[in-house]
């Protein structure tokens, strides 16, 4: 055996290795888009069914009669959890995440105006466009921020 055999043998052999590993590398980035993609989707599911419960909440605390306060906390629990899903979505733009949040800070920081009847109602309304994944909710979200005095309570 020469020389000139044993470094073609071994150029060969590192030209296998380097289409293995090149082959390989491109398996694990496929699988690695895949699961972020199933990642996001699960993000969205939640997303929704938090935004599901925020309007069941909304609904019970138009319907009820008593304990208006316990209603309103739910309402903020379940609001926090969909915002906190809505940043973890990538499909979502900037403004959309920022109404979600505006929405979530305005039931957090005035809930005597976010109590008002037709607020509750644009609420509502909000939610369930934003749940069908319209982009008109996103809208509503940001007028209804707009109506609050951030000034008062």
């Amino acid at each position: 055996m020469t020389q000139e055999y044993i470094m073609k043998r071994k150029m060969v052999l590192a030209i296998i290795y380097s289409v293995i590993t090149s082959v390989a590398l491109v398996v694990f980035i496929g699988l690695y888009i895949d699961e972020c993609n199933r990642v996001q989707e699960t993000y969205r599911t939640q997303f929704n069914a938090n935004l599901a419960h925020t309007i069941d909440s909304v609904e019970s605390y138009q319907n009820a009669e008593g304990d208006l306060e316990a209603r309103y906390r739910r309402i903020l629990s379940d609001m926090s959890s969909a915002d906190s899903f809505a940043f973890l979505l990538k499909n979502l733009t900037e403004e959309q995440k920022i109404a979600v949040n505006e929405l979530h800070t305005c039931l957090l920081k005035y809930p005597e105006q976010m109590q008002e009847p037709e607020r509750m109602e644009a609420l509502r309304q909000t939610l369930t466009d934003l749940n069908e994944n319209l982009d008109k909710g996103f809208e509503e979200a940001e007028e209804l921020v707009a109506t609050i005095d951030k000034m008062g309570h």
